[in-house]
C-alpha cells in the first residue's frame, strides 16, 4: 500500500466521481487521477521538476501510466503528492482497463529483464566516439588547411558530434543513463549545454510535453505549427476556418524543403534556447551556452576569422537540423494528429508514433529513435534495450487489435512529403469554402 492509503480516515478519503474530476482543468483548478486516488495539483504544478505544463496536461483525467513512465523512482515522489490528495475515486469507477492492466505486466517483465539498467560500457563508448569527433572537426583544418576538401570534412564531423551529442543528452534527460537526476544535469551541462551551445532545461520542457501527449494538438509542442504548416486532418480545417489570411499551405510540401529541415535549429531552436535560459534566470545554462561560442570561436577564428566562423556555424546548423528534422519527423508527422481523447497510455503513444526498420546504420543514425514505439512507452529504458523488448510490444499490440508500423527510412522520408500534401490539401479546400466565392 502507498503512503496515500496509509492512516484513519480523514477528508483525503472521500469519494470522488469521475464527473467530478473532469470539471477540475482550468489553469486555476487542477485535479488528476493516479492509482484511483485524486490529487488537486493546482498549486503544486509549477513547482513540478518537469514542468508546469507537462503536468497540467493530464488535468481532469487519469495520468497512472504517465506518473510510472517518467519517474525512475516512484516511492520517492509518493512523498510528494501525498499532501495534494483529496480524495479517491468511487470503487465502480476504478476499474482499470484491459490493455493498461496488460501493460503493467510488460511493464513488470521488462524490469525483472534488467531492461531499465544502462550498458556503461555502450555509454562510455558512445561518449569516447563523440569526443574523439570533436577533436577531429577542427584539427581537420588545422592540419590539411581550409580548403574545400577539409572544410567540408570538419563540417560534416562536427554536425555528427551536435547530432550524437544530441542524442546521448536526449538519454541522459530521459535518465536512462544515470538514475540520479543530480548527475543527469551535470552530464547535460556538459554535453548539451557546453557541446551544442543548448538549454538542456528548455529541450527537457518542450520534450517531456511532446511525450506526455504526443501529436496531440495545443499540448504537443511538436504539432504547434499553425504558423508555418498544418498537419493532420484537422488542423487544416480549424485553420481554414478560422484565418482567412496565412500561409499558402497547399503549397507546404514544398516549401518545406527551405524553411523547414535547414532553419529549425539556426534560427528557432538557438533563439528560443537562448531566450528560455535568460527568462527563466537558468545562468548556468546560460554560462554552458557562452562557453560553446567561446570554445567555437577560439578554434575557428584564427582559421576562418569571424565572418568565416559565423559562416560556418550557421552551416553547421543547417545540416544538424535536416538531421534532426528528418530523423524525427518520420516517427510522428505522418501519424494521426488529434485533439486531446484522454486515451489509455498504450494506444496514445503507438497511434502517435512508428519505428524505421532495423539496421547498424538506422540505430546509429537515429540514436535507436527507429524504435520510437518503444521509446514512448518505456522513456527511461536505455536505448539499448529496446530491441529486446520489441517482440513483446508487438504481441500487446496483436492482442488488444493495435496497428504496429514499421517502415523502411527513405519510405518514412517520403511519408512526411506526403503527409503535408495530404494536409495542404484539406486546408485549401477548407479555405476555399469558408472565405472564397
Amino acid at each position: 500500500m502507498g503512503k496515500e492509503d496509509q492512516g484513519p480516515m480523514t477528508s483525503r478519503d472521500q469519494t470522488v466521481t469521475w464527473e467530478e474530476v473532469q470539471r477540475h482543468t482550468s489553469k486555476d483548478d487542477k485535479w488528476l487521477v493516479i492509482d484511483g486516488h485524486v490529487f488537486d495539483i493546482t498549486r503544486w504544478s509549477q513547482r513540478h521538476p518537469g514542468g508546469a505544463r507537462v503536468i497540467s496536461h493530464y488535468a481532469g483525467q487519469d495520468a497512472t501510466q504517465a506518473f510510472k513512465a517518467f519517474h525512475v523512482n516512484q516511492d520517492y515522489v509518493k512523498k510528494f503528492r501525498a499532501p495534494l490528495k483529496i480524495g479517491r475515486l468511487v470503487d465502480s469507477e476504478q476499474q482499470s482497463k484491459a490493455i493498461d492492466k496488460d501493460f503493467d505486466i510488460l511493464r513488470e517483465t521488462a524490469e525483472k529483464m534488467g531492461l531499465f539498467k544502462p550498458s556503461y560500457v555502450y555509454y562510455a563508448l558512445l561518449c569516447a566516439h563523440v569526443m574523439l569527433l570533436e577533436v577531429l572537426a577542427p584539427a581537420t583544418m588545422w592540419y590539411f588547411g581550409t580548403g574545400w576538401i577539409p572544410y567540408t570534412v570538419s563540417l560534416i564531423l562536427y554536425t555528427i558530434v551536435q547530432a550524437q551529442a544530441g542524442y546521448f543528452g536526449h538519454d541522459v534527460g530521459h535518465m536512462g543513463v544515470t538514475k540520479t537526476t543530480k548527475w543527469a544535469h551535470w552530464i547535460n551541462y556538459f554535453f548539451v549545454g557546453f557541446m551544442k551551445g543548448v538549454s538542456p532545461h528548455w529541450w527537457n520542457h518542450m520534450h517531456f510535453q511532446h511525450h506526455a501527449k504526443p501529436n496531440v494538438m495545443n499540448k504537443d509542442p511538436d504539432v504547434r505549427l499553425d504558423k508555418v504548416f498544418v498537419v493532420g486532418d484537422i488542423m487544416p480545417l480549424e485553420v481554414a476556418k478560422r484565418k482567412k489570411n496565412s500561409m499558402p499551405f497547399n503549397y507546404q510540401h514544398r516549401y518545406f524543403y527551405l524553411i523547414g529541415p535547414p532553419l529549425l535549429f539556426p534560427v528557432y531552436f538557438q533563439f528560443m534556447s537562448i531566450r528560455h535560459s535568460i527568462t527563466r534566470r537558468l545562468w548556468l545554462e546560460l554560462a554552458c551556452t557562452i562557453g560553446f561560442f567561446v570554445k567555437l570561436f577560439c578554434l575557428y577564428t584564427p582559421l576562418l576569422g569571424v565572418l568565416g566562423t559565423v559562416a560556418y556555424f550557421f552551416t553547421l546548423r543547417c545540416m544538424e537540423s535536416h538531421w534532426f528534422v528528418w530523423v524525427s519527423q518520420t516517427n510522428h508527422l505522418p501519424m494521426k494528429i488529434d485533439e486531446d481523447q484522454a486515451k489509455a497510455w498504450v494506444p496514445l503513444q503507438i497511434h502517435a508514433t512508428c519505428n524505421l526498420e532495423k539496421s547498424a546504420f538506422n540505430d546509429w543514425f537515429t540514436g535507436h529513435l527507429n524504435f520510437q514505439i518503444e521509446h514512448h512507452l518505456f522513456p527511461t529504458m536505455p536505448r539499448h534495450n529496446y530491441y529486446k523488448i520489441q517482440p513483446l510490444v508487438k504481441s500487446l499490440c496483436d492482442k488488444h487489435g493495435i496497428k504496429y508500423i514499421v517502415k523502411p527510412l527513405l519510405t518514412a522520408f517520403r511519408d512526411i512529403i506526403k503527409s503535408l500534401k495530404h494536409s495542404g490539401e484539406l486546408w485549401e479546400e477548407a479555405y476555399h469554402a469558408h472565405h472564397v466565392g
